[in-house]
């Protein structure tokens, strides 16, 4: 393919939820239609759900396209090696006027096993909070399948669950099989491998328009569940103008970027990068061209972009793949 990569965009597909609002359109600008828009997905490669380019020459591509055209330079030639030509991550914003279900996701074996998927190990990054807004990640103190089960009959999960408030800035990671929720009144952008198995367990007995519960996953939880108490929430440090440490783990590595100002960006090919803009706006220069971004935006640079500029006053989230 005879193209000169640059920073690419996608269009949002945008998702209604049970527990979704309006904060997408009011906070992040996104398109939505609805009162009840819960996600954005930013960069997807999920069956039925596969992103199209926005801007540019390749505008209009699908990103399977694109990685099946030029792999190593869309991806690098690390991952590709890896992965093939599967897009391995999926970035999200979410949006929660109400709880989320209580859930959990399987590891890479079971959900190989089962759906023929990866498993789906995420972080968080909170961009807003309401006050009192809280989230629920694993258990309190190490519990059993018996316990749980005992609760969940009983209506007494939350009892065993760790329940924690959180603040604009906060970043959890969950590994797979940690039960989490995320609680109302809460802006997260999500970054996760590509994976949409999700097992409902608990979903306070709400109903849709029409009266209906959401379907659970009771028993196919049981054995993706860690009963163990777990550590999720993540400490970094906030240095300016470089890339800091917040999660680095076998699927992503993803460093917090407070930006003021210009930096200069050298990349080996060895992946691609992913930004996401948290807040504020900023420009990347490449080739003698500029492109703008402001909070909200998802930038995929791929790993053919070996050095570029990064310019404005913005918080971002660095992700690629060690």
């Amino acid at each position: 393919m005879s193209i000169k990569f640059y920073p690419l965009q996608f269009e949002p597909i945008l998702k209604e939820r049970i527990w979704g609002g309006e904060k997408l359109k009011t906070i992040l600008n996104k398109p939505i239609a609805s009162k009840i828009t819960g996600e954005s997905w930013e960069l997807s490669t999920v069956e039925g759900d596969v992103s199209v380019v926005a801007n540019g020459e390749l505008k209009g591509k699908s990103l399977t396209a694109i990685i099946n055209e030029s792999p190593n330079e869309i991806l690098g030639t690390e991952v590709y090696k890896r992965f093939g030509k599967q897009f391995p991550l999926l970035f999200k914003y979410l949006d929660a006027r109400e709880d989320l279900s209580i859930q959990v996701h399987p590891n890479d074996e079971l959900a190989k096993k089962r759906h023929n998927s990866f498993g789906k190990t995420e972080m968080w990054y909170i961009m807003q909070a309401d006050v009192d807004a809280r989230i629920i990640v694993g258990f309190k103190e190490n519990s059993n399948a018996s316990e749980y089960l005992e609760n969940l009959k009983n209506k007494t999960l939350l009892t065993l669950l760790e329940d924690v408030k959180v603040k604009s800035g906060d970043v959890f990671f969950l590994e797979t099989g940690t039960v989490h929720a995320i609680g109302a009144g809460l802006v997260v952008a999500e970054i996760q491998q590509t994976s949409d198995i999700t097992y409902r367990i608990y979903d306070f007995d709400r109903v849709d328009t029409k009266g209906n519960t959401r379907e659970l996953h009771v028993d196919l939880a049981l054995e993706a569940i860690n009963y163990n108490k777990v550590d999720t929430y993540k400490q970094y440090d906030r240095a300016l103008n470089q890339s800091n440490p917040v999660v680095d783990c076998p699927y992503f590595t993803t460093n917090f970027l407070p930006l003021q100002g210009k930096i200069t960006i050298n990349k080996t090919g060895k992946t691609f990068t992913v930004y996401m803009c948290i807040d504020g706006i900023f420009e990347i220069e490449y080739d003698g061209t500029r492109f703008r971004y402001k909070k909200g935006d998802t930038i995929l640079i791929p790993a053919d972009m070996d050095t570029f500029i990064l310019e404005g006053n913005a918080s971002i989230l660095e992700v690629f793949i060690s």
